[in-house]
């Protein structure tokens, strides 16, 4: 990485700490991007420059998870189904503790109460689950050589089932750290919960 991009790499994560601070303290919808960019020292215009929207300023790590899952459906071995390479992703982020995985680490449940709080922040979560829905319709595309029309339906289906197993097993370790559980104790169960909920979408598929 040149250090052109890695000036720019640390202005988005300085941006993004000292907003996801101040949202935490103060909640969402009560501070500006204004005073986040002043707080940040930098222009509202540079904030939008790395962060086309407010929302994105407190969830920038989502698409990491479409790079993910792209990255893995593309070079996943022969034979091997889009949910298991998107399964795999899942699998991969929560053996490295990445908060992608619902791996409650330090300061989670902070986080999941500002996401809670906020009408903004859960309809742009909604609308992710679409987009990453959108992807592995559009990945499954690409590899079966098919555009839309024979089989869109099936493909549709697929995507909308492994997006559901993800997300149930997320929003239940979410609410299990909300409601003041060990997070590490959430944390331990979520392999075998995975691999039910993603069991289940294969078997309801098969």
């Amino acid at each position: 990485m040149g250090l052109r991009e890695r000036k720019k790499r640390q202005t988005r994560e300085l941006i993004s700490g000292v907003a996801t601070e101040m949202f935490v303290q103060r909640g969402f919808d009560l501070v500006t991007v204004a005073e986040v960019a002043a707080a940040a020292g930098v222009s509202e215009k540079t904030v939008f420059n790395y962060f086309p929207r407010k929302e994105d300023l407190f969830l920038d790590r989502l698409p990491e998870l479409l790079a993910l899952t792209t990255e893995a459906v593309r070079n996943r071995p022969e034979g091997t189904s889009v949910l298991a390479a998107f399964r795999g992703v899942v699998f991969d982020l929560l053996a490295a503790g990445h908060p992608l995985s619902a791996y409650p680490g330090r300061g989670h449940a902070g986080f999941y109460r500002v996401v809670v709080g906020s009408p903004a922040l859960q309809a742009r979560v909604r609308e992710f689950q679409q987009e990453l829905e959108d992807l592995l319709v559009e990945l499954a595309r690409e590899s079966s050589g098919r555009g839309g029309g024979e089989g869109e339906l099936r493909l549709r289906l697929a995507a909308a089932v492994t997006v559901a197993a993800y997300r149930t097993v997320y929003f239940r370790a979410a609410a299990r750290v909300l409601a003041g559980e060990d997070p590490v104790a959430v944390g331990e169960t979520l392999f075998a919960e995975y691999a039910e909920t993603f069991a289940a979408a294969e078997k309801a598929l098969s």
